[in-house]
C-alpha cells in the first residue's frame, strides 16, 4: 500500500498542517485529502515521495517541505 503526504497551505504557500497516510492509490488518497480539509485551508496537494500527485488549486513548482524560509 502506497504511502502518502497530504499538505494544507494557506494563501501565500505556508504549510499549515500535513499528515501522512497508506492509501490503496494515487485517486483514494485524494479523495481523502479533500475529505480532510478544513474550511481555512486555502491550497492542498499530494504526495508520493518525491512526485505531486495532486494539488488544488493549480500545480505547484516543488515540495512544500524543501521551501526556503
Amino acid at each position: 500500500m502506497p504511502a502518502y503526504e497530504i499538505f494544507y497551505l494557506d494563501e501565500s504557500g505556508a504549510v499549515t498542517y500535513k499528515f501522512s497516510a497508506d492509501c490503496d492509490d494515487d485517486q483514494r488518497a485524494r479523495v481523502l485529502a479533500h475529505a480532510m480539509k478544513t474550511p481555512s485551508a486555502k491550497k492542498l496537494q499530494v504526495w508520493s515521495g518525491e512526485a505531486l500527485i495532486y494539488a488544488r488549486p493549480g500545480s505547484v513548482l516543488e515540495h512544500p517541505m524543501l521551501r526556503a524560509s
